[in-house]
């Protein structure tokens, strides 16, 4: 039973546990925000006043497209928020630290290990090397 405590106190568990309640929250206003405002403001450029009142019958089965396009821009929206104020600027940030690293270490052409860049001797294979000159951006 205490591993089973352990397991749910871990801190991941917990971020994870937090992360699904405020994502909720999140499409939650997401979802409010494209009923109310965006689907409006395209439908008023397209003539429909709402979306969720679009749909199709076939042999009597009732096809309900409109609340697919109210549920596809909520998606859209969603995706673009998570990209704009998450991979990017994560991608920006590891791009910099990857980018300093770089101008600071090699690698050794004869055994490969990663060497500092202005090394003249190789410290794993005491291979002799040219010292690399780095220009600062």
């Amino acid at each position: 039973m205490s591993g089973f405590r352990k397991f749910l106190l871990r801190g991941s568990l917990i971020d994870l546990a937090v992360a699904v309640v405020i994502g909720t929250a999140f499409t939650a206003i997401i979802t409010a925000l494209v009923k109310d405002l965006i689907t409006p403001l395209i439908a008023a450029a397209g003539g429909k006043p709402n979306f969720s009142n679009l749909y199709f019958t076939v042999n009597g089965s009732k096809f309900a497209y409109g609340d697919f396009i109210n549920a596809l821009v909520t998606f859209l929206i969603i995706a673009a928020v998570v990209y704009f104020l998450v991979v990017a600027p994560f991608g920006r940030l590891i791009e910099l630290i990857t980018r300093n690293k770089a101008a600071t270490e090699r690698d050794c052409p004869e055994c490969l290990s990663t060497i500092p860049i202005g090394a003249r001797k190789c410290m794993y294979c005491t291979t002799d090397l040219t010292p690399t000159v780095t220009t600062t951006p």
